[in-house]
């Protein structure tokens, strides 16, 4: 059987740029993912939370970074267990609230994400910065944001809508 050329030429633009996000996102996820877990052996849901930890001023609840990560609330109390029992994050007590708790990042927690982070750069340093220029990221940035925004209250089609608070 003759070989056939595979292409998406009968796209449209938009399905073009929605493949292109899939295909980006998948691509660039497992590149890093494999870095971090051979180098490391830090999966990337782990180093998803270590990165909201890595630049907060006060520990954080969990369902707050089951609401801002990619990951669900069960995913990340998962997540926090393992971090915990290798050291590297802690519970800390909340001040207000005696029956809640808030995670933060620990000393080795915060040299271990360093080591990861350098490593999670360096595997996207030729497909991703090396590709793109500040111009590109801008870019980037302005389709996030669009794409994060929340439709407007009583939008039909949602494609109208305010940036996140």
């Amino acid at each position: 059987m003759a070989h056939t050329h595979l292409n998406l030429d009968g796209l449209t633009p938009r399905d073009h740029a929605f493949y292109g996000l899939v295909w980006a996102g998948t691509t660039l996820t497992a590149r890093v993912d494999q870095a971090l877990t051979r180098r490391h052996n830090l999966p990337l849901s782990w180093f998803e939370v270590m990165l909201w930890l890595s630049v907060q001023q006060e520990p954080v609840a969990p369902s707050e970074l089951g609401a801002k990560t990619l990951l669900s609330r069960s995913q990340v109390s998962r997540v926090a267990d393992s971090l915990r029992a290798r050291g590297l994050i802690e519970r800390v007590p909340s001040p207000t609230d005696a029956r809640s708790v808030g995670i933060a990042l620990t000393e080795a927690g915060r040299r271990a994400f360093a080591e990861a982070d350098a490593t999670r750069r360096e595997a996207l340093a030729e497909v991703f910065d090396d590709r793109l220029d500040d111009a590109d990221i801008a870019a980037l940035e302005a389709v996030w944001a669009k794409l994060k925004a929340k439709p407007e209250t009583g939008s039909e089609t949602g494609s109208e809508a305010k940036p996140e608070a």
